[in-house]
């Protein structure tokens, strides 16, 4: 159980890009079909089938006997943590692994082993413990999909990657493994292989708060919720978040609940107060709290502690549904945010709003049609 906690600690603090996110079409009256869109009350939720590559394993579900399979053939167990309809996984096979150099090295260095979130197929961990994938899951906290689990020879998880990641960093993260850099943590490997930019400016938005910052929560004192963009200067998806996200409506009043402060996670000068009332810089906070990709939000409830965090491809129904979840307190009642997603979008329709939360293209919101 030791190993699980340690993938737990490990993904809450890395459950932090960028970054995406990655839900399941739940239907009010009826089961997503295989090879179809699911469906609900006759409106299409937009979901994805997902062909997975015939090389994929199905592995044996114990996790010691795929981790010595892997590692007999000179590789290393990945998991990948996915759902039905799921269009961020299949963003994942399509746009990733479908460049030839992605799915050769990961083809020649990983077998893959592909897990449902919400399946009941019975699974062996490496400490001897079973669970079903649902349970494994939860277990370990896992928020989106897809989510990725890197495991060492020994059975530890040495990298977790939350959520959709493009191409270009997910050759990052499957390089850092390949060479096996020693002690180099993978935030110090990110920054010396795709080194911050100096030139450009951040995006703006008139309810970021100026500075200077302190983020300190006291006890016994009324505070707003915490949102913190780490982002950094000429980011593309920086972009993205500020143009094509940030511009809901709806989006808008919700962060208007919240003190917003925006950083650049490699800022080496400036000074804050963190949430537990600790002087520091900000580039050294951004890397105690493990960021590694630009943009990361993270939310904090009004004592100052992480909630959730998005590091992965944004979208606007996702991002809208992640200050709801810490400002509505929904994250007290049910910590799975997959699931308090899937109720929060059958809650809408029922007041007669069309919700898409798959869709992929870069559109006008959908919530509230």
């Amino acid at each position: 159980m030791q190993q699980i906690k340690v993938g737990v600690q490990q993904g809450i603090a890395m459950a932090a890009m960028v970054a995406a996110l990655f839900f399941q079409a739940l239907a009010a009256q009826a089961e997503p079909v295989a090879g179809k869109p699911a469906v609900q009350r006759g409106k299409s939720l937009g979901a994805i089938e997902t062909e997975y590559p015939a090389w994929f394993h199905d592995g044996f579900l114990d996790f010691k006997e795929d981790i010595a399979t892997a590692g007999a053939g000179g590789k290393r167990l990945m998991i990948l943590f996915t759902q039905d309809g799921c269009p961020y996984c299949n963003a994942m096979v399509e746009r990733n692994l479908a460049q030839h150099d992605i799915e050769a090295l990961v083809r020649s260095k990983f077998e893959v082993v592909a897990i449902n979130l919400v399946g009941d197929r019975e699974l062996t961990y490496v400490d001897g413990k079973r669970y079903t994938e649902k349970t494994f899951a939860e277990a370990l906290k896992v928020q989106f999909t897809p989510t990725l689990l890197f495991f060492s020879e020994k059975g530890e998880i040495i990298l977790r990657l939350n959520g959709y990641l493009p191409p270009e960093q997910f050759r990052i993260a499957l390089n850092y493994l390949v060479e096996k850099s020693g002690q180099l943590s993978f935030r110090d490997y990110v920054e010396l292989n795709a080194p911050a930019p100096q030139a450009g400016k951040l995006n703006t938005e008139p309810f970021f708060l100026a500075p200077p910052y302190n983020l300190a929560r006291k006890a016994g004192k009324q505070s707003k919720p915490l949102a913190v963009f780490f982002e950094q200067k000429d980011c593309p998806n920086c972009d993205v978040l500020h143009k094509k996200v940030l511009v809901d409506a709806e989006t808008r009043k919700l962060i208007a609940q919240f003190d917003v402060v925006q950083l650049d996670m490699w800022d080496r000068t400036m000074s804050l107060t963190t949430p537990e009332g600790k002087v520091s810089k900000v580039r050294d906070w951004a890397k105690q709290l493990d960021i590694k990709y630009a943009p990361t939000i993270v939310l904090f409830n009004p004592e100052g502690t992480e909630i959730i965090r998005s590091e992965a491809f944004f979208k606007q129904f996702h991002t809208h549904s992640l200050f709801d979840y810490v400002l509505s307190g929904a994250y007290k009642q049910q910590p799975n945010f997959q699931r308090y997603l899937s109720h929060r979008s059958e809650q809408l329709r029922e007041q007669g709003k069309d919700v898409n939360i798959w869709s992929m293209a870069d559109e006008a919101p959908v919530l509230g049609k």
